[in-house]
């Protein structure tokens, strides 16, 4: 039996957060801090904290060199590395980390990098970090002290209590080992607590007991100085662990972050959402409203593909079947087996969709809810196929020939794949959230359809209304 835990209750037995004292020593830090900061997202969910920021969607040269000398602080990287092999992923992440140390030293700026990853474990770690660190040792004359674990994601009920790391649920939070998400066929684990993640993810190359764990009970007595001396004492690529229930968490660890590195102690990150926001510096705002995205108002319907398989994202798409207003399209992504009758599927589900759209009917469509499943030992094969049937779908929205009024699509995966190869998107502008964690780019011009709104929509965010309530906010 799963042993869960009253929210409420946990989060009522530590010390309340000084905000004002908070803020005033974070102010005093925080302006002396120019780093550069690079968020290499490995799905587009990763803004969903942030607005008024660049998303690249490559990682050429000249696009690293285009976000270092953007105005902003802080810049994001699209990889959609969660969708790659282990082998894809080690390439890109090589390729990253060594045009970025280029770069910075060219134009003699200091940089923060962050591999921002899923707020309940999954992705290709510590692959993905490991390797940036072995690229920067290689093309810099500095080592990299640790690596700072730290996964809370307050809009997603993402909590980190007593190094353990939980998903909440209603008003319960349960051990992120025990969630669905922890069963994920390519990234899964059987840890929650971080320490015995890490062990378990590192294959015991790093044991539980080697981890530095920043405490609740040092953070909310905002005991600076203990911290930065925890972290002056990392080295080695260390890790670290940052327990975290609210932002402000983040910030005091932040606070006492940029002090270590100001005294010289040098640090990779794998985090979700909340922490680039925190480092960014970058203020919160009101949800996104519907006059504030469109703009540009034609007679045609909103476009919304859902990709995501997660329980939560099969949820929320019953619930928005409750909406007779709008015209539900499934699409059988199992017909991938057979390449003809896969070809004729992709092409009925985009000529209907056209013609409801284009008569003013919002458009939804959905793949088959049962996940293919190729059996024991096929997992490789099945993340080929699931590229496949992700680059059926995106071929869906590049080749659509009718402007939809917006853009919502449901899954990492999908978001990405629809964003960077369906609306062909090189550089975009995160305008805001539309709901909690839940990011809208506004397009660029070179996109199939420049400046849409487009909604990125995790699949494990969101109650199971949440998704009928963006339509319905975009719907007017």
């Amino acid at each position: 039996m799963i042993k869960t835990y009253n929210a409420n209750e946990i989060i009522e037995s530590y010390l309340p957060i000084d905000v004002e004292k908070v803020q005033s020593k974070w102010k005093e830090v925080r302006s002396s801090f120019t780093h550069k900061i690079i968020v290499l997202d490995d799905d587009p969910t990763g803004v969903q904290t942030v607005h008024g920021v660049s998303v690249y969607t490559d990682w050429n040269e000249e696009t690293i060199e285009a976000g270092f000398l953007d105005e902003q602080q802080i810049f994001f990287i699209l990889t959609n590395s969660r969708a790659f092999t282990a082998q894809e992923t080690e390439r890109v992440h090589r390729d990253i980390a060594e045009r970025v140390e280029k770069i910075s030293k060219e134009q003699g700026k200091a940089y923060l990098i962050i591999s921002r990853g899923d707020s309940t474990l999954r992705g290709h770690y510590p692959l993905e970090t490991e390797v940036l660190r072995q690229a920067i040792e290689k093309n810099s004359e500095s080592k990299v002290d640790g690596e700072v674990i730290l996964p809370f994601f307050k809009e997603g009920g993402r909590l980190t209590v007593d190094n353990t790391h939980f998903v909440k649920q209603d008003d319960v939070l349960v051990p992120a080992g025990e969630t669905e998400f922890a069963k994920d066929r390519t990234f899964g684990y059987a840890a929650s607590h971080l320490g015995e993640w890490i062990e378990e993810k590192t294959k015991g190359a790093f044991s539980k007991e080697s981890v530095t764990y920043i405490s609740l009970e040092s953070l909310r007595k905002m005991d600076f100085d203990g911290i930065v001396e925890q972290l002056l004492q990392v080295n080695d690529f260390g890790k670290v662990v940052v327990n975290a229930m609210d932002e402000d968490d983040v910030r005091i660890f932040s606070t006492a972050l940029i002090l270590a590195i100001q005294s010289g102690k040098s640090f990779i990150f794998r985090t979700a959402a909340a922490f680039t926001k925190v480092i960014g510096d970058i203020s919160s705002r009101p949800l996104l409203q519907r006059e504030e995205l469109i703009t540009e108002e034609q007679a045609h319907g909103g476009l919304v593909i859902v990709g995501s398989h997660v329980q939560k994202t099969t949820n929320q798409l019953i619930e928005l079947q409750t909406l007779s207003s709008l015209h539900f399209i499934e699409f059988d992504a199992h017909l991938v087996l057979n390449k003809e009758a896969f070809k004729q599927e992709v092409e009925r589900v985009r000529l209907e969709a056209e013609n409801k759209v284009a008569d003013g009917t919002t458009t939804v469509i959905f793949t088959k809810r049962k996940r293919l499943d190729l059996g024991d030992g096929m997992e490789e094969q099945e993340l080929q196929l699931s590229v496949e049937i992700s680059d059926a779908v995106t071929s869906i929205v590049r080749d659509f020939s009718v402007r939809p009024n917006y853009l919502i699509a449901k899954g990492g995966i999908t978001s990405s794949d629809v964003g960077t190869k369906g609306l062909c998107v090189k550089r975009a502008t995160v305008a805001g959230q539309i709901a909690p964690g839940i990011p809208v780019w506004k397009t660029g011009e070179e996109s199939t359809f420049p400046y849409i709104p487009y909604v990125i929509f995790p699949g494990n965010v969101g109650a199971d209304g949440t998704l009928k309530d963006v339509v319905l906010t975009l719907e007017g």
